[in-house]
């Protein structure tokens, strides 16, 4: 039994789902969006995971959500509100050592002089050419990839590109090279002596990136992440207050403002073709629910090897998605707390809470993420985790009682595939009691705090996300799986080989985090094509 028509469905409602239908409806089309999940949102959603106490479930800061994806949509308008960090990062070391790196550049660098005074007297340049290269990846996010093997366009495209890259001096050049083929320890390495300040940037090459920090290429991944702004701020991260649900909701209600049917509990079975060209989906309920083309926001992956009949790829294609690499080591978790974490280290302190509202990092060293690396490897998971954790409720008041606060705990390394048969269903209470006693270490009170826990292995984000691997950015950000080799060569530009079916998630370009860039670009690509055939 066939539903209504619609001139484009879009699969999935994750942000770059809601982003892509959201511009498609304002260019004029009928759009309908269907969820497998009983909410929208995907990774960016809040629950209240504790009677009382609210939080980002998955993904939980924002800096990559583009401001031109903020004003197209009118997200602001629809309730959206970003609240600035002032907190920067606080590492803390041990129990009687940290390092803050504050927003504050003058006092970060009396930081790094407690360590280093070679360190601290080169990290204003370290950081402007952090900032450089941003400036033009930032320009390039927002482009479409040219197809390798592709035409005239593809071409013309590359030869821009390449335009920006000769307007950069000789070292922007050379450190643009380093940042995309180097590893991220040695990149460091090269910079700094002090193993605290290495730790903390160290941990920005391997978030949601399941590799040693001596793997070439991993120095990228810090560069994905600088290149985000928040309300005007260059490399600034913040918080969506009522949590990254509010990011989602808010584009949902902007969609929807246009005319876009949304609809969850609505999982695919399949995508329909007709005369080898996409028609519509049909829904695991038997519904058919027919379209002129479809998007799909899912990692591309899953879409070609368990959606898509599979004769209609070409061979090459078909063997690059089904080696698509999809692995992220990441275990994310959410607790209540009775009270703020009381580091000891920060006793002399005048005001120690605000060491706390941004990110309190447990990463000393280098090596500890090695060895992070290498116990999960070896058995699984890492013995001391690299943990990440923010305390939204420090600066939004909406997301626990009154004295009380919510924390997400980001944690590496955690092997998607365990070895020996193990399932993390059987060990995932272990493995969160094992990240609350490694912050209990530095924070003593810590543990007795918590009167609450959402847990969420790699294997549960596979499950409730679709993201295989538990790959938070939908396909590892290495370098042969970026740019026009993202997803694969000569479909880096959102379409696909079925003529009417296009991509516009995080398995497409600029990649992962909650940017909304996949999905304005797709919209893009996709009017073009509707344009064209319209004339």
């Amino acid at each position: 039994m066939a539903d209504k028509s619609y001139d484009a469905i879009v699969i999935g409602a994750g942000h770059n789902g809601l982003t892509c239908a959201g511009y498609l409806a304002r260019a004029g089309l009928t759009v309908k969006v269907v969820e497998a999940r009983d909410k929208v949102g995907g990774a960016a959603v809040t629950e209240e995971f504790h009677p009382g106490f609210r939080n980002s479930v998955f993904s939980y800061v924002v800096s990559l959500l583009n401001p031109k994806v903020i004003r197209d949509l009118e997200l602001h308008k629809h309730g959206l509100q970003i609240i600035d960090r002032t907190g920067g990062s606080f590492s803390a070391l041990d129990v009687d050592n940290y390092l803050w790196m504050c927003r504050d550049q003058e006092r970060a660098k009396k930081e790094l002089a407690k360590y280093s005074k070679e360190d601290a007297a080169v990290w204003d340049e370290f950081d402007a050419r952090l900032v450089e290269i941003a400036e033009l990846l930032r320009d390039v996010a927002l482009e479409t990839p040219p197809n390798i093997g592709g035409g005239w366009g593809d071409l013309w495209t590359l030869l821009g590109v390449a335009n920006k890259s000769r307007k950069l001096s000789p070292q922007q050049q050379a450190t643009l090279i380093e940042l995309m083929t180097m590893s991220i320890g040695d990149y460091l390495d090269k910079w700094f002596e002090g193993t605290a300040i290495k730790g903390e940037l160290g941990f920005e090459g391997v978030i949601g990136n399941f590799v040693s920090p001596y793997q070439a290429g991993s120095a990228y991944v810090l560069l994905h992440h600088v290149f985000g702004e928040v309300n005007g701020k260059t490399g600034a991260w913040g918080h969506a207050k009522g949590g990254m649900g509010a990011i989602t909701q808010a584009m949902a209600k902007s969609a929807e403002s246009v005319g876009v049917d949304i609809e969850v509990n609505a999982p695919v079975k399949q995508v329909l073709t007709e005369k080898g060209k996409a028609v519509g989906v049909e829904l695991a309920d038997g519904r058919v629910i027919r379209a002129k083309l479809v998007s799909s926001n899912l990692n591309p992956k899953l879409l070609f090897t368990q959606l898509v009949d599979d004769g209609l790829l070409p061979r090459e294609f078909n063997r690059r998605m089904r080696s698509w690499r999809s692995q992220s080591g990441t275990f994310r978790m959410n607790v209540a707390l009775s009270e703020l974490p009381k580091f000891p280290t920060l006793a002399g302190e005048e005001n120690p809470a605000q060491f706390l509202n941004g990110t309190v990092n447990v990463c000393p060293s280098l090596d500890y993420i090695q060895n992070a690396y290498d116990d999960a490897r070896k058995v699984g998971w890492a013995q001391k985790p690299v943990i990440s954790m923010c305390i939204p409720s420090t600066i939004d008041d909406t997301l626990a009682p009154e004295g009380c606060h919510v924390a997400s705990m980001f944690c590496q390394h955690f092997n998607p595939d365990l070895p020996d048969g193990k399932s993390w269903d059987d060990v995932k209470e272990d493995v969160a009691d094992l990240i609350i006693d490694t912050m209990n270490e530095r924070a003593p009170n810590f543990k007795a705090s918590v009167v609450g826990r959402q847990i969420n292995s790699p294997l549960d984000i596979e499950r409730k996300l679709g993201m295989l691997g538990g790959d938070i950015f939908h396909g590892a950000l290495h370098l042969d799986q970026l740019y026009s080799m993202r997803p694969a060569p000569g479909y880096a530009d959102y379409r696909s080989p079925i003529p009417g079916l296009y991509m516009c998630g995080s398995g497409t370009h600029p990649g992962g985090g909650v940017s909304g860039l996949p999905g304005h670009n797709a919209a893009r690509e996709i009017l073009k094509d509707v344009k064209r055939r319209r004339v």
